[in-house]
C-alpha cells in the first residue's frame, strides 16, 4: 500500500509539472507568430488612443484562439477585453501597446529617424501587449486541455502613456469581478521585486489673450503667452514649498506663431507626481491657483482640462514572490553573436553603460518601498481595485533608459523578442500556479485587504470627466 502511495504522487508530481512544461512549451512553439505581431505594431508606432491596427492585430490573435472578444469598452475605441471562461477564479492579464510621441527610431544602433514616422516604442509596448496576449493563449490552451477551472481574461489597455486607459477601465467597473490580475514590463534588466510608483495628475493648461502688433500696438494687445510664462513662474517657486517627494514637470505646447504678433492663444502641458495621491490633489489645487493669478495679473483668460490621473501602485509581497520564483526558473537572456555586436554599439553610446552579462541575471527579490522619483502607471489604479503584480525582463539593452532612442531600437529587434518571449513564459506559469494553488489567492486578498483597509473608496484623479481620445493631437 505504501508503494502504491509513493508511486501515485510520483506520478502525479510528474503530470503537474508536465502540465506546466506545456504551457512554457505553447509560447516556445508559437514564438515566431508572436514576433511577427510585435514587430507589426513596432512598425505602426500608433500612439494613445489612437492604436487602431495594433489593437486589431491583437484582437485578430486572440480571436483566432478561441477567445470572446469585446471592443470599445470603457468608451475607448482601442480598449477591448479578451476572454476565455471555464469557471473557477478569474486572472486577468494586463496588455500595452501605444508608443511615444518624438521618439522615431530605426532599428539600427545609433540614433536615426523613420522617414516621415514621429513616434516609436521606446517604452516596448509593442512586446508588453503580445507577451501579455501569448501567455493568455498558452493558459487557455491548458485549461482546455484539464480538468482545472480557471478564467483568463486579457485587458487590452490603450494610451498607459498619459491617457490614463486603465483608469477607465477600472471606473466602468471592468475589473470588479477579477481575482488576480498580473502585468509586465520591458526593461534593461529581469526583476519582480516589491516596488511602488508616483501617483500623477496631468493637464493642459489654456490662456486666452488679445493680439497685436507687437512694435506699432503693444498697448493694444494682451499676451496669452505672459499668462502662461507667468503661471511657470510662480509654479516654479512653488518648488521650493512643496514635498521633497514630489516632482513637477511641464512643456510650452502653443507659444505664439511670430514674434512681432502679440500671442492671443497659448498652452502648456503639466504633470504633478507624489507617492500620496491625495498630496497630488492638493499641489494640483496650487497648480490652478498659479493660473488664476498669472491670468488676473496679465489681463488674460485661462482654462485647463484634466487629461490624466493615476494611483501610486499597491505592490502585493504575496503575489510578487509567485511571478519571482517563476522568473528565476525561466532565467535571462542570452545574446548570439550578432546580438552581442549590435548590443555592443548601443552601449557605447550609453551615459552609464552596463556589462552586458547582466541581461542574462534575475535581480535579487528586495521589498523596496522608496518613494523617491520613479514614474506612474495606470497600473496603480488597477492595483487599488484588485490584488495585482508584475515584474520586468531584459528587452533593452542593459543600461538602456526607456524612453530614448536606444529602447526604440531594441524593441524591434531579436534582443526585445527574447524577453518578451521570456515574459509570456513568466506570465502563463505564474498564472498556472495562481489556479493550481487556490491558497495563494486567499493570501493574496488578505494582504490586498489588508493594506488598503476596510472603508477603502476608490476615486479616481481624473474625475468624471470622458476619456481623452484627443490628448495626443
Amino acid at each position: 500500500m505504501k508503494k502504491f502511495t509513493i508511486l501515485s504522487l510520483l506520478c502525479l508530481c510528474f503530470n503537474v509539472f508536465g502540465q506546466k512544461k506545456q504551457v512554457i512549451n505553447h509560447i516556445e512553439s508559437n514564438k515566431l507568430k508572436y514576433e511577427k505581431i510585435a514587430d507589426n505594431i513596432w512598425e505602426y508606432a500608433e500612439v494613445g488612443y489612437q492604436e487602431e491596427k495594433s489593437s486589431e492585430d491583437l484582437i485578430s490573435l486572440l480571436d483566432d484562439a478561441g477567445f470572446q472578444i469585446t471592443k470599445g469598452v470603457a468608451e475607448i475605441p482601442t480598449a477591448f477585453i479578451a476572454e476565455y471562461n471555464k469557471g473557477g477564479p478569474v486572472i486577468g492579464v494586463l496588455g500595452e501597446y501605444d508608443a511615444l510621441p518624438g521618439l522615431s527610431q530605426t532599428r539600427d544602433p545609433e540614433k536615426k529617424e523613420r522617414l516621415g514616422v514621429n513616434s516609436g516604442h521606446a517604452c516596448g509596448h509593442n512586446l508588453f501587449g503580445v507577451a501579455s496576449a501569448a501567455a493568455a493563449i498558452s493558459i487557455k490552451d491548458w485549461l482546455e486541455n484539464s480538468n482545472e477551472k480557471g478564467t483568463i481574461r486579457f485587458y487590452g489597455c490603450p494610451a498607459e502613456e498619459g491617457g490614463s486607459g486603465k483608469v477607465y477601465m477600472v471606473r466602468e467597473g471592468l475589473f470588479d469581478d477579477v481575482d488576480i490580475v498580473l502585468h509586465w514590463h520591458p526593461s534593461g534588466k529581469n526583476s519582480a521585486s516589491v516596488r511602488s510608483s508616483l501617483a500623477n495628475k496631468t493637464g493642459k493648461f489654456r490662456f486666452y489673450g488679445t493680439s497685436s502688433h507687437a512694435a506699432s500696438a503693444p498697448e493694444q494687445g494682451r499676451s496669452a503667452l505672459d499668462g502662461l510664462e507667468s503661471m511657470n513662474n510662480m509654479l516654479n517657486l512653488m518648488r521650493e514649498h512643496v514635498d521633497p517627494e514630489s516632482r513637477i514637470h511641464y512643456v510650452i505646447t502653443k507659444g505664439g506663431d511670430a514674434p512681432n504678433v502679440v500671442p492671443n492663444y497659448a498652452e502648456g502641458y503639466y504633470y504633478i507626481r507624489h507617492p500620496d495621491p491625495e498630496e497630488v490633489r492638493k499641489m494640483w489645487k496650487r497648480l490652478e491657483l498659479c493660473a488664476e493669478g498669472a491670468a488676473i495679473g496679465t489681463e488674460t483668460k485661462v482654462n485647463f482640462e484634466v487629461v490624466g490621473g493615476v494611483y501610486n501602485i499597491l505592490p502585493n509581497e504575496t503575489l510578487q514572490k509567485v511571478v519571482y520564483e517563476e522568473l528565476k526558473n525561466i532565467g535571462g537572456v542570452y545574446y548570439d553573436k550578432a546580438e552581442t555586436i549590435y548590443a555592443e554599439k548601443i552601449k557605447s553610446s550609453l551615459k552609464n553603460p552596463t556589462p552586458l552579462n547582466e541581461s542574462q541575471k534575475i535581480n535579487p527579490f528586495v521589498i523596496d518601498l522608496s518613494t523617491k522619483g520613479g514614474g506612474s502607471t495606470d497600473v496603480g489604479d488597477v492595483s487599488w481595485t484588485v490584488p495585482t503584480a508584475g515584474f520586468s525582463t531584459a528587452t533593452y539593452v542593459p543600461g538602456t533608459p526607456g524612453h530614448s532612442w536606444q529602447a526604440a531600437s531594441c524593441t524591434g529587434t531579436s534582443i526585445g523578442y527574447k524577453g518578451m518571449i521570456n515574459a509570456a513564459k513568466v506570465l502563463s506559469s505564474s498564472v498556472y500556479e495562481i489556479i493550481t494553488k487556490p491558497k495563494i489567492i486567499k493570501e493574496a486578498k488578505y494582504e490586498f485587504d489588508n493594506k488598503r483597509g476596510k472603508n477603502y473608496i476608490y476615486n479616481s484623479l481624473i474625475g468624471d470627466r470622458k476619456p481623452a481620445l484627443n490628448y495626443r493631437n
